[in-house]
């Protein structure tokens, strides 16, 4: 342990615990109903985060970088766990074969090692992780789409102050979390309560409570 703590493995330590901070964050945000990768995605510009690999786009480099990853094939969640995973393994065996041989590189020396081992090795990930799990975009789904179906609230009340949050299943059965408000006019809606969808504005959708000859299905 003292090893790990030590200067020369410390910015992979630290790596690795904001790896681990982050998959435990969004674990229990997902066991109460909120989605800390859409609510950064949501977030995101775009131009910087929406386009596909390989194009370099209207942000410039950092879109294409951020394209080149494989963003928009894999939430920006899992590739920043990702990339952090792969950042912090490189080190330590850096480190350590460093160490096996005659001293531990200077931190610096070995963070940009790691860094560009890493970065590879993300994009190599994030596309056998996309091949295998296929996101919501594969389905052609849109935020239009959603408008007009049945949601269940999950973090609420909602009413037309700051933005609850409702899950709702697309026409392929995919879950989608959301953030949304009551519409005006509307009293607040209870958590756990089922919702209409009837607009949106901007990311942010607008709901009314589920008729009762509606289901979640519908």
């Amino acid at each position: 342990m003292d090893t790990l703590l030590s200067a020369s493995y410390q910015p992979f330590t630290i790596a690795g615990l904001i790896m681990v901070g982050l998959v435990l964050i969004e674990t229990a945000s997902l066991i109460v109903g909120f989605s800390l990768s859409l609510f950064i995605e949501q977030g995101l510009d775009p131009d910087v985060y929406g386009g596909h690999p390989g194009d370099v786009g209207s942000a410039g480099s950092l879109g294409g970088l951020m394209g080149w990853l494989n963003a928009g094939r894999v939430p920006v969640l899992i590739l920043i766990i990702t990339w952090l995973a792969a950042f912090a393994a490189v080190g330590f065996v850096i480190q350590t074969l460093a160490i096996s041989f005659l001293a531990p590189l200077p931190v610096l020396v070995a963070s940009l090692i790691a860094f560009c081992v890493a970065t590879p090795t993300t994009r190599t990930t994030t596309r056998l992780v996309s091949a295998i799990v296929p996101r919501d975009e594969t389905y052609a789904v849109s935020n239009e789409d959603l408008v007009g179906r049945i949601a269940e609230v999950t973090l609420g009340p909602l009413d037309q102050g700051p933005a609850g949050r409702v899950k709702v299943q697309d026409p392929h059965g995919n879950w989608h979390f959301l953030m949304a408000k009551a519409a005006a006019g509307e009293t607040p809606i209870p958590t756990g309560a089922s919702v209409l969808l009837v607009d949106r504005n901007g990311p942010t959708f607008l709901a009314i409570p589920a008729p009762k000859d509606l289901t979640p299905t519908s």
